[in-house]
């Protein structure tokens, strides 16, 4: 799993949101509200709790993204409803979605950095 790419599939989130608002398209709010549908998601729930489990920032990571998620399915639920400015009040600044957004790609950073750790201690 790049780890990276998770960060910038996960920030990439307002944008879609955004275009699905402009172009009045529908978004898969309840898909998108839980955390095991993204790839990363699935590999989270998947692969890395066998392999980091007990690594600290996992359970992090993990609770981070789940709350991402609940945040973003919010903003689904909007969009879907054509709310544009109660969509791009739920995604503003300091908002909880902003928060949970940066949350998550920090929570990410710190899984990917404790892993190399692991993965260096066993080579």
């Amino acid at each position: 799993m790049d780890l990276d790419i998770a960060i910038q599939k996960h920030a990439q989130w307002k944008f879609k949101f955004r275009d699905a608002l402009h172009n009045k398209e529908q978004v898969d709010a309840a898909a998108i509200s839980k955390d095991n549908n993204c790839e990363f998601g699935k590999w989270l729930h998947g692969d890395a709790k066998a392999q980091f489990g007990t690594v600290g920032s996992y359970a992090k990571c993990v609770t981070e993204h789940t709350a991402f998620h609940v945040e973003a399915g919010k903003v689904a639920v909007l969009v879907n409803a054509h709310k544009s400015d109660e969509a791009e009040r739920l995604m503003a600044a300091g908002s909880a979605y902003d928060q949970a957004s940066k949350r998550v790609a920090v929570s990410i950073i710190e899984l990917k950095n404790a892993t190399h750790k692991k993965n260096a201690t066993h080579q």
